[in-house]
């Protein structure tokens, strides 16, 4: 295939690849649009912090929607190529469905390599400053809501009156603290001052009580206790809209792939379970994989007329992505539970559907395609047809 059709079949492509890339990043984007607005309204979280928030959630999105969107672009592309019928000019001109593909082999290396970047290092990177920024987020959020003699319920299950506020606003005299989030013990606490600690370290935020009472009621066996104390530290949890902060920032879909081997090699001397992590090392390794298994899946199925229309070429990716994501889940469930080894159960949707992948592109390069009800029937009576000639 010359430079001219190379050219042409890449902007073919192209153009519908970076339209499928907005519209699935918009789709998955809609839940956290809804909660990123009411940080907004509700919460008074500035604009600026909101499109910071944005920018680190999105290489997430695109670690899932980039290998969706080059289904889709291949299946628009050549589906056009196939409704026009050009696919059929070409071949008259001596091009084979190999030279066909290979422009679109070295499409699906580009993003396949764009996706390793995405999966290694960009989606832990984001990942780990998302965290941060959320948590850098609540604890300003939570230090700002406090106000004098007012009924502060910022905090998930605590109210917090304080008389007096001293500055910088870390200080509060005249405490008094209603805790319920035990449903089975009700606490009230009441305490001469409390100081607001935050700790970087494991990102919580800890009211440090000093000269009070703790008065709490079981609700089963309705009893009563009060203790006196000194100091009595009360950790408060920072949670956010999109993401619970009481977790620590060394998750493995955080952590770097020199972290996550260190934490292996760890657990493995220790003797500890370490499935969740090979599982989150192999679904790095997997997923990029998914643009192959999706271009041996499209192209073949591309150029045949009855599903070249573009209604037909997105219903067609649909159902690929979602097969193949829902394989990926439960390989991934299987993988974590320690069910299957999660080299295979991580594995497990490349290998179903590259198979077949394969064997569709196998039979559109010696441009032979399964036969349809009709083409059957007819090949049937014709054969019939020879043998009663013969006969006679």
């Amino acid at each position: 295939m010359g430079r001219i059709l190379r050219r042409y079949v890449y902007r073919e492509i192209a153009t519908p690849f970076l339209f499928a890339l907005l519209l699935f990043t918009v789709i998955l984007f809609t839940v956290r649009i809804l909660k990123l607005v009411e940080l907004v309204v509700n919460k008074g979280v500035p604009v600026q912090q909101i499109l910071e928030i944005f920018l680190y959630v999105i290489p997430a999105f695109f670690e899932v929607t980039v290998p969706m969107s080059l289904l889709l672009a291949i299946l628009w592309g050549f589906g056009r190529f196939s409704a026009d019928r050009e696919i059929i000019a070409l071949r008259s001109c001596g091009i084979s469905f190999s030279q066909m593909a290979f422009p679109v082999g070295i499409l699906t290396t580009g993003v396949l390599i764009g996706t390793f970047f995405l999966t290694l290092y960009v989606r832990p990177w984001s990942n780990t400053a998302l965290k941060q920024v959320l948590y850098e987020l609540a604890k300003t959020r939570a230090t700002a809501a406090l106000r004098e003699k007012t009924f502060n319920d910022e905090f998930t299950g605590v109210v917090i009156y304080t008389e007096e506020i001293q500055p910088p606003g870390t200080f509060l005299r005249g405490v008094m603290i209603a805790d319920t989030r035990n449903p089975q013990q009700k606490n009230t606490i009441f305490a001469r001052d409390g100081l607001v600690i935050t700790n970087d370290d494991n990102q919580s935020l800890t009211l440090r009580l000093r000269e009070g009472t703790i008065h709490s009621v079981e609700l089963p066996k309705k009893s009563y206790q009060a203790t006196h104390f000194s100091i009595y530290d009360l950790t408060l949890n920072l949670n956010t809209p999109l993401i619970d902060t009481k977790k620590s920032i060394h998750e493995p879909q955080e952590m770097s792939l020199h972290e996550l081997n260190a934490a292996i090699s760890r657990k493995q001397s220790e003797g500890i379970s370490y499935n969740v992590e090979l599982s989150e090392l192999y679904r790095r390794l997997s997923l990029p994989f998914s643009c192959v298994v999706f271009a041996f899946i499209a192209l073949p199925l591309s150029i045949r007329p009855a599903w070249s229309f573009r209604s037909h070429g997105f219903a067609i990716s649909l159902m690929i992505i979602l097969t193949y994501y829902l394989l990926l889940t439960i390989g991934e469930t299987l993988g974590k539970g320690g069910s299957l080894w999660p080299g295979i159960a991580l594995w497990l949707p490349n290998m179903i559907l590259g198979i077949v992948g394969i064997s569709l592109f196998l039979r559109a390069t010696q441009e032979r395609s399964p036969l349809s009800g009709r083409a059957w029937r007819t090949r049937l009576a014709s054969s019939i047809g020879l043998w009663d000639m013969k006969k006679t």
